[in-house]
């Protein structure tokens, strides 16, 4: 068993995992509970299963979602193979025919002959050999309860309400001011926008009546804790709940009129680059389109770009920044990788992304040679530097964006050739460290 690699779960971060160790000549012992059990979210007996849409996103190099395949595809990614073989037309989207694309994975899986499937409920991590844990955002039962053992209080299992992230660039600083409540710490900690009373109630009655997200059925009703409260829920309380919630303007003062604003909403740094801002208490389950209209009433946010909408799922996932190493493995114990979703990571092709790393990385684990960590100027390398840097104060999961990579020497204020050169720096810094 010193010469396997055990890898926990088929879904897409699993099979890039297991297709990625195979391939480089080690045995894989792969563990996956289908078809005895499926989670709530799952339906057919198959690998790699598409549970949401059929889009795998952008495919323009010069887009975060299709520079994030490029640099997949130096590695041989399984899921892209699987996906240009079942590509449906979808403009600029690469979607694909979902049946097809999950059969092409199992297929590709089942008949390597450097793996072997273990049909069965996995309880608990294996106390020997070097184990890959993707189980996804929804891992329950005896093997959730081993790996909070495993964790201690740093594992986080909840109904997860997340706020939305902002591009920095995109703020109007006409309608802004940098303060921290009643002056403590340091004066850029926090972002302030303020409003009048006539802005915040125009703001309020939009929110109160925007449309919502539908929900899967197995999360229709929410344990939200408090500090979590979808912001439209809190709001329609009543017509001051989020005035003297998220939005107090308490401890601060607005230095163009001298005055304390009626309303405010604050900004806290995602990154320490401070090219991302977070929405403080702004969490929500507004439909993304609703999300960018009714956010965009705040003066400061009338032309914001989202790097993330706010989202609303039941979902589990470690304090990567706490527990995991660059490459993925656990600090407490390194021969323990984890990949996908439960690292933080968010969507599809990020965790087939996180997959193929930790499945690269457990190799040279098991020969003893040095982790790949990618240039933090790569997309995958700057989302896995996100999830796993202790600077990262609170995670939130995290999908492919321009906002973890850092800035450019040259200021380039116009959007589309910005993103064209971050995407042009990133594949040359690839392309050099392999």
């Amino acid at each position: 068993m010193n010469n396997v690699i055990t890898v926990i779960g088929a879904g897409l971060a699993g099979c890039e995992a297991a297709y990625t160790v195979a391939n480089r000549g080690v045995k894989v012992k792969l563990i996956e509970m289908k078809p005895y059990k499926k989670s709530p979210a799952h339906k057919s007996d198959l690998f790699g299963e598409l549970v949401c849409s059929n889009s795998l996103k952008a495919k323009r190099i010069e887009s975060a979602a299709g520079l994030l395949k490029e640099e997949m595809r130096h590695f041989g990614s399984l899921t892209l193979e699987a996906a240009d073989k079942n590509e449906v037309p979808a403009g600029g989207a690469l979607a694909v025919e979902r049946e097809g694309f999950a059969a092409y994975i199992t297929e590709k899986i089942k008949n390597h002959p450097n793996i072997e499937v273990v049909s069965c409920v996995a309880e608990n991590i294996p106390s020997e050999g070097i184990i890959i844990v993707a189980t996804g955002p929804l891992t329950d039962g005896e093997l959730a309860e081993d790996i909070k053992r495993l964790l201690g209080a740093n594992y986080l299992s909840f109904y997860d309400a997340a706020a939305p992230i902002v591009s920095f660039d995109s703020l109007d600083s006409e309608h802004y001011f940098s303060q921290s409540r009643y002056d403590k710490g340091d004066g850029d900690d926090y972002i302030n926008c303020p409003l009048n009373k006539e802005e915040y109630e125009a703001f309020h009655s939009a929110l109160v009546s925007a449309e919502r997200a539908p929900l899967h059925k197995f999360d229709e009703k929410p344990n939200v804790y408090e500090g979590c409260m979808p912001i439209e829920i809190l709001a329609s309380r009543g017509l001051d709940a989020i005035r003297f919630g998220p939005m107090k303007p308490v401890g601060l003062k607005d230095p163009k009129t001298g005055h304390r604003p009626w309303a405010v909403l604050q900004l806290r740094k995602e990154n320490k680059e401070g090219t991302m801002y977070n929405l403080v208490g702004f969490q929500t389950n507004l439909k993304f389109p609703e999300q960018k209209r009714v956010f965009g009433m705040i003066p400061a946010l009338k032309n914001a770009e989202f790097y993330r909408y706010g989202v609303m799922h039941r979902n589990s996932f470690i304090d990567s920044p706490r527990l995991l190493n660059p490459d993925l493995s656990l600090r407490k114990e390194n021969r323990i990788f984890f990949a996908g979703q439960i690292t933080g990571v968010e969507g599809y092709m990020e965790s087939a992304a996180s997959g193929i790393l930790a499945g690269i990385n457990a190799v040279s684990r098991l020969k003893d040679k040095p982790s790949l960590i990618l240039p933090v100027d790569t997309m995958l390398g700057a989302l896995v530097n996100y999830i796993t840097d202790p600077e990262t104060k609170k995670l939130q999961p995290m999908g492919a964006n321009f906002g973890v990579l850092p800035p450019l020497e040259e200021k380039i204020r116009d959007k589309k050739e910005r993103y064209s050169a971050l995407s042009k720096r990133a594949l040359e810094s690839l392309s050099k460290y392999i």
